[in-house]
């Protein structure tokens, strides 16, 4: 399929052996941007989203004039930018100076299309508490960024957790080294009772808490999306109902600070915690961090070494412009992080690659049914790994477009075992094949296996400000 919507694609020069049909975003993103660059009457096209009065984000992109491009093509186009911006930086209002009927369907896809409704719903009402507003303007607001320190704090006696879709970890530190770590399967996605979220959680605090001689502080990494410690929206209490979150997941964490004597507490998005721990563990800053586990995680420090307003999540931004890519299961749209850079995708792949599995198995076990394989030489498994670096290489480059960015961490089960060097050669082949001015620019670092499987509980557990 070389068009969506009348949007051309692009072949890649480097296929993913596993999927021939890829057709990545960044490429066909500078595609439609060289064209408008060679038509003359080309459209200057500006977005700004709102999250608040001190945090406006800016994008600005050319779409070829109308008698060179058909408005399905640009509408596409745009509307998978903005889709990214949303859920790599959140916010309920979108300002376009631009053309209005390109205001007018955008306002109608976030009303009227099950995606868009689904996009509205989760970033803007849920997150931001308003339904999103799309309008034209002349001129955009302008643009205004927060940007805080986040954690790196680790005086006194601390527990770090993170919760995964499969496994939640946990640490205890004293003074910054690690006197504990331990790691215990869960299954929270489904599960309708918070009580099993509130049990497991505290369960894994209290293994941490027999290693100190005192609990001065607790932090915490979750997907999700999280303001003053509340739950706004998380995939961990997909099983929940409304009434239930609004009445006990959303003050859960207060519920645990409580528990522990209101110590300090601070939970944060995991992909937060993700580029904390890598710019931690590295030294560095401008870094994307991302976690390839049960779902996918993003984070990003930016060169001050310090964290955004942005939310980051990039499982749910469109990373495959082919309108037959995979479905995402909980929005219903396709091509999205999640299908690419998760477990999930592990998952998907299996059929592909030629490997059979027992009916039924959980994403975890078929992980380590194909980690097993690797460890093994098998060659199939191989081929997932390579596909999974291909992605990435791509995605990489579309994020770049997004972010300013000289260093990407990878970690999270996934790239555990010698199948993450094997993704992270493929994703450097796609920079150095592709994209050469990246390849000069960015480097890729994966962590050793202690800071891939704990890191997170780790950089977790220096959030809190002690009294």
């Amino acid at each position: 399929m070389n068009v969506n919507n009348g949007l051309p694609l692009v072949q890649p020069r480097i296929a993913p052996v596993l999927d021939p049909d890829f057709r990545p975003a960044v490429l066909a993103n500078r595609a439609f941007r060289a064209a408008a660059q060679d038509d003359p009457k080309a459209l200057h096209v500006g977005l700004a989203l709102d999250q608040n009065p001190t945090s406006i984000s800016h994008f600005h992109c050319l779409i070829p004039s109308q008698g060179a491009s058909p408005k399905d093509a640009v509408f596409t186009y745009v509307e998978r930018i903005v889709k990214f911006l949303l859920w790599a930086r959140g916010g309920y209002r979108l300002h376009v100076a631009g053309p209005q009927w390109l205001a007018d369907r955008l306002q109608a896809h976030f009303r009227d299309m099950p995606t868009g409704r689904f996009d509205s719903d989760m970033v803007c009402q849920k997150m931001f508490d308003r339904p999103i507003e799309v309008l034209s303007v002349r001129e955009l607001p302008p643009e205004k960024r927060n940007a805080a320190p986040l954690g790196r704090h680790l005086d006194g006696c601390r527990i770090g957790f993170d919760l995964g879709g499969s496994d939640r970890k946990v640490a205890a530190l004293v003074d910054g080294k690690v006197v504990f770590s331990n790691e215990t399967v869960w299954d929270p996605y489904f599960q309708p009772d918070p009580q099993y979220h509130f049990d497991g959680i505290m369960d894994s605090l209290q293994q941490a808490a027999k290693h100190l001689p005192r609990v001065d502080a607790i932090g915490g990494s979750a997907a999700g999306v999280y303001v003053g410690n509340r739950v706004k929206v998380a995939s961990l209490f997909r099983g929940v109902s409304p009434e239930l979150f609004k009445s006990r997941v959303r003050d859960l964490f207060m519920e645990i600070k409580q528990a522990y004597h209101a110590v300090p507490l601070d939970v944060v998005n995991d992909g937060e915690v993700t580029a904390l721990a890598g710019s931690m563990s590295l030294g560095r800053n401008r870094i994307l961090g991302i976690s390839l586990g049960t779902s996918t995680a993003g984070g990003y420090v930016d060169a001050e070494g310090c964290i955004t307003t942005w939310l980051n999540e990039l499982a749910f931004v469109p990373v495959d412009y082919n309108p037959a890519a995979p479905k995402d299961e909980w929005s219903g749209d396709r091509g999205c992080g999640v299908q690419y850079f998760s477990q999930q995708c592990v998952g998907r792949l299996l059929g592909p690659a030629g490997i059979e599995v027992e009916s039924g198995l959980k994403l975890p076990e078929k992980l380590k049914h194909v980690q097993k394989l690797m460890d093994q030489g098998d060659a199939r498994a191989r081929r997932i790994y390579e596909t999974i670096g291909t992605y990435l290489g791509y995605g990489v480059a579309h994020f770049a477009d997004f972010y300013g960015l000289e260093n990407v961490l990878i970690l999270g089960r996934v790239t555990s075992g010698p199948g993450g060097d094997i993704i992270l050669t493929g994703a450097k082949k796609v920079l150095e094949t592709e994209f050469p001015e990246l390849n000069r620019s960015i480097q890729f670092h994966i962590p050793d296996e202690q800071e891939k499987r704990h890191g997170q509980a780790i950089a977790a557990a220096s959030l809190p400000v002690l009294k």
